[in-house]
């Protein structure tokens, strides 16, 4: 209950906006719509255990305590910031005592990814006998950050970050709530939509703070910027938005769309990524999705990275650039990718296979007199230095592991290949006539 005084004390922009029903959430009618999955969820007046997932200022909170306003539950609000075992211990077992006397309880728990291993474990009874009802809520991926067995006892519903449409309704708001218009023209009022980024808690802190100008000074994107902070992007190095950006960054290099690469490779940059990080998986990529087409990617890509690693940032992202623009222009070949897959599912087929005698090193007289090296020719005295002889295991039929597309360069090496592969059959078909 809120007392005469705390109903005095000054509240933030946003929590004096918090939606007091669903249908005044933005942004989320994928979920919450007549017929969305909560929206039946809630007209079938039941209510199971679930994940809300999404990035930060999307609703997540709001949702989850109008959800417990829908239901016949005890709502029991937790953060896994602020609490542990110790909590956790008291809100299972004022729970068992609620359920014994016939009412469930409705869990809420914010930032649940930060409980560990061991306290997400302590859920599953309770959450697998009913005792409770989990509500979690999180801006990670629960995939890397939930136990595998609380996941699956979790429907996931994932949250959209808030989109321009959302973000203005928000700004509407906060106008009829202060019964003024924000001080801002056409432009600057799109830029404050664009700093938040998805985030409506932050634009209408940024709002709060635009509204407390003199109503006279109308602001222009220069002014507005000089007034608030530009939100960092989301950029986790050691989360999901870290390998979304890298596999769009891979999948555009891939796709020969060069400024989709460097919008990408920008993104990585301002959100704080360690350019060596790139520079490494750009080597990859040569190997990868250009080979042989272009054999000149992969000693581009190693030099960008030495060349970042000689006069650092700023400058040597120029060389990483260069670099993405080079390999999103190349022609693409996974031939060689291809290639090493095969050969390492040959050879851990053929487990450990002795190569043939003749093409081994005979130091010893033991081992001469065992066969080593005995029949080997020397390629380059032979014939068209080629001397056809096999060098695959004797137990072993001949594998065909590289296969090149004939892109690029490697229509080059698609004719010495054939080249190669005539004079060995040549060879084969002469022993034969030999022998007979």
């Amino acid at each position: 209950m809120t007392t005469l005084f705390e109903s005095q004390a000054p509240r933030p922009l946003a929590d004096c906006l918090r939606p007091l029903t669903l249908d005044e959430v933005v942004g989320q009618a994928h979920l919450l719509a007549e017929d969305a999955p909560l929206g039946r969820m809630l007209a079938s007046g039941r209510m199971v255990s679930l994940l809300l997932w999404g990035p930060p200022g999307t609703g997540k909170t709001t949702i989850a305590r109008l959800l417990a306003e829908h239901t016949n539950l005890h709502f029991e609000p937790l953060s896994a910031v602020f609490s542990g075992v110790a909590d956790l211990r008291k809100v299972f077992e004022a729970s068992k005592n609620r359920r014994e006397a016939g009412r469930g309880t409705l869990l809420f728990v914010d930032e649940i990814h930060r409980f560990n291993r061991a306290q997400q474990d302590g859920f599953l009874p309770y959450v697998e006998d009913g005792t409770v009802t989990l509500l979690g809520a999180t801006t990670e991926n629960p995939s890397f950050e939930l136990n595998t067995a609380l996941l699956s006892r979790l429907q996931v519903f994932v949250l959209n970050r808030l989109d321009d449409a959302a973000l203005e309704e928000l700004l509407v708001r906060s106008e009829k709530l202060d019964k003024k218009p924000l001080p801002l023209d056409k432009d600057a009022r799109a830029a404050l939509r664009a700093m938040a980024d998805g985030d409506g808690r932050y634009l209408l802190n940024m709002t709060e703070e635009i509204s407390l100008l003199p109503p006279e000074l109308i602001l222009d994107t220069a002014a507005l910027t000089e007034i608030v902070q530009k939100r960092m992007p989301l950029y986790d190095k050691a989360q999901e938005a870290h390998y979304n950006l890298i596999s769009a960054l891979h999948k555009s290099l891939r796709g020969s769309d060069v400024d989709a690469s460097l919008y990408w490779l920008a993104r990585m940059l301002v959100g704080g990524e360690d350019p060596r990080y790139i520079a490494r998986r750009l080597v990859r990529f040569a190997s990868e999705d250009v080979g042989m087409a272009d054999p000149n990617a992969l000693p581009h890509s190693i030099a960008a990275w030495e060349a970042y690693e000689r006069i650092g940032s700023p400058e040597g992202e120029l060389a990483i650039a260069q670099c993405v623009i080079y390999l999103a222009t190349a022609p693409k070949s996974n031939a060689v990718y291809n290639a090493m897959k095969s050969a390492m599912r040959t050879a851990k087929e053929t487990g450990s296979l002795s190569p043939p005698k003749h093409i081994l090193n005979a130091p010893t007289g033991l081992m001469k007199g065992l066969g080593y090296g005995k029949g080997y020719e020397y390629d380059p005295d032979a014939e068209d230095g080629f001397s056809g002889q096999d060098y695959f295991p004797e137990e072993m039929i001949r594998a065909n592991l590289y296969s090149p597309r004939g892109k690029g360069f490697e229509k080059e090496v698609v004719k010495r290949l054939d080249y190669w592969r005539k004079l060995r059959q040549d060879k084969k078909r002469d022993d034969g006539r030999g022998e007979a």
